[in-house]
């Protein structure tokens, strides 16, 4: 595995050597569903056993957050310049708000390493960033908790290519000739996000389907009852244009029944359907 690690950080630096690619990070926790690990904190170096939050923890490197473009909302990202960093961790606001008033910054937050025996490992939080959906949105966002803990063997980077399939290639190769036995497997991170979202997607596509037909079989019947009232009141038209009743004036008094009817089809429909889309978007944290 440690081999492994460092052929990972290695191919990592040769990645970046690449033309299209702008910045990577040794990590498999993305914000999408896939790695979680969870740990037990507490703001007091004193537990009781009790009072604790499970926050969402992630093993990351100092190039993390640039490559991801998290906003740093305070403090400072990892560096390899501070070797207490290893005992550093980033937090996002939800995980912020634990500490009541004031910036966290340089306080302690302490991880549960045995319920039983109440062990805590202190850890300083030298960074705030903003929260961010790394749930699906009918979630809230919860506590998350960045440690510099490079994770082994995936890697997400950001590219800025048009030639996507011959940067691919060229990442392949790179890939067999340092890691011949493993495959190369890789996915687009805005993939990955609408793939959380498939039962909405084919909601929607089947809710526009049958509202098209809807619409149609509507119009087609309304095109019918209209068709219908002008022949029955073919002499009526005729003796008014004799009269000398404009185009807008006859086609007014067609009308004016029909513009009723949908008016009160409108005014019963609006109501239905707001109250339908407030109760689906109720869903959404």
């Amino acid at each position: 595995q440690n081999t492994y690690a460092v052929n990972t950080r290695t191919f990592r630096h040769e990645f970046l050597q690449m033309p299209g690619v702008k910045s990577a990070t040794v990590t498999g926790f993305l914000p999408v569903s896939g790695n979680r690990e969870e740990q037990g904190f507490v703001t007091s170096p004193v537990f009781d056993g009790k009072n604790f939050t499970i926050m969402q923890q992630w093993p990351v490197d100092e190039n993390y957050i640039p490559t991801l473009q998290i906003h740093l909302k305070s403090g400072r990202n990892f560096s390899p310049e501070f070797s207490s960093d290893s005992d550093a961790v980033i937090i996002n606001e939800a995980a912020a708000k634990l500490f009541g008033v004031g910036s966290p910054v340089n306080k302690k937050l302490y991880e549960i390493k045995d319920l039983t025996t109440g062990r805590l490992v202190p850890n300083t939080v030298i960074g705030v960033i903003s929260n961010f959906n790394f749930n699906s949105l009918h979630e809230k966002v919860t506590p998350l908790v960045l440690k510099l803990y490079p994770e082994k063997g995936s890697i997400a980077i950001r590219i800025n290519t048009a030639d996507i399939s011959g940067l691919l290639s060229q990442i392949k190769a790179k890939w067999k000739t340092m890691a011949p036995s493993e495959p190369f497997s890789y996915s687009f991170l805005d993939d990955e996000f609408n793939k959380q979202y498939n039962v909405e997607q084919r909601t929607g596509t089947i809710s526009l389907i049958f509202s098209a037909l809807a619409i149609l079989i509507a119009c087609l019947g309304l095109f019918g009852l209209v068709t219908y009232a002008a022949e029955q009141r073919t002499k009526e038209i005729g003796i008014r244009k004799v009269l000398g009743a404009a185009i807008p004036d006859i086609v007014g008094l067609l009308s004016r029944d029909f513009v009723k009817l949908i008016i009160i089809s409108l005014c019963i429909a609006s109501p239905v359907a707001w109250w339908m889309m407030n109760r689906w978007l109720q869903a959404f944290a």
